[in-house]
């Protein structure tokens, strides 16, 4: 058996999915709320747990085999819930366990890397047998932007000449199960994303393609983007998170298009612009 958490979150229910598809009959969703779930593909079994709670955990990953340990939401508890789910993982007995975590994250600049590295470090000394999958950016992440272009005609950016090297959710999602179900190499360390890197005036231009009309590229400095994106409506936290991500694209953090997901997934990562073009079609 093999069991997916936080498997009715975004990236969870893809992974589901593709674990169902690779291990039908074999799999377990771990959730907080069932509720949130939904249908889940035949055979899957749905079990309850919250990332706080070790004991209710040990019981979900009873029987299991593998976890694919999708990380925890929750900014500030987040180190806390992984030390959980991994202590939680070691109680049930689970043989080999999948964290995805933040590109180069014991040496990038980004804002968020500090808890996956923790993380990361409590899972190398937990006895565990075990494997990170790194996921740099969703592609879906940039489909506010392209509803933003939709609006004014504009895609603003603090990021300077820096390069994002995306993929989609699902190619993420896919990568994961395949790591987890695969040929296993204890300890090892991934370094997932986009075949391509792109940098932001190609992203306004694969805008303007899908939306069918022009969008205007216009770079901007951290406190202009977090100015405009208030006054567009985001809150104060979310803009200065999002000028925080672009000052570190800007300093190359997403950059790398180390080709490991391709080679996982046996084709290419599913361009940016089939993304853009079926969020396109919700406006």
């Amino acid at each position: 058996m093999i069991a997916v958490t936080a498997a009715s979150g975004h990236l969870g229910r893809l992974a589901l999915a593709e674990a169902a598809r690779v291990r039908p009959g074999e799999v377990v969703a771990v959730v907080r709320d069932p509720a949130r779930l939904g249908s889940v593909p035949d055979g899957v079994q749905v079990r309850t747990a919250d990332y706080g709670d070790r004991t209710a955990m040990a019981a979900a990953l009873s029987g299991v085999g593998g976890v694919l340990m999708i990380s925890s939401s929750e900014v500030g508890n987040r180190v806390e819930h992984h030390r959980t789910v991994i202590d939680a993982a070691r109680d049930a007995g689970v043989a080999k366990l999948v964290y995805t975590s933040a590109p180069r994250a014991t040496t990038s600049p980004l804002v968020l890397v500090a808890d996956h590295k923790a993380t990361e470090e409590y899972l190398a000394d937990s006895g565990l047998s075990w494997a990170v999958a790194r996921h740099n950016w969703y592609h879906e992440n940039y489909v506010p932007t392209l509803a933003q272009a939709a609006r004014t005609g504009v895609l603003l950016s603090a990021a300077g000449d820096g390069r994002v090297a995306s993929a989609s959710r699902a190619d993420f999602a896919a990568g994961d199960i395949a790591l987890l179900t695969g040929p296993w190499q204890d300890g090892a360390v991934y370094e997932f994303g986009g075949d391509q890197a792109w940098d932001f005036p190609q992203l306004a231009d694969w805008c303007a393609e899908v939306l069918g009309r022009p969008v205007e590229y216009r770079p901007v400095d951290t406190a202009t983007l977090v100015a405009e994106l208030v006054a567009a409506g985001v809150p104060e936290g979310g803009a200065q998170f999002a000028a925080a991500v672009d000052a570190g694209i800007a300093q190359g953090a997403l950059a790398e298009a180390t080709g490991e997901l391709g080679r996982l997934l046996g084709r290419p990562t599913t361009p940016m612009l089939d993304v853009l073009r079926e969020a396109a079609a919700g406006l």
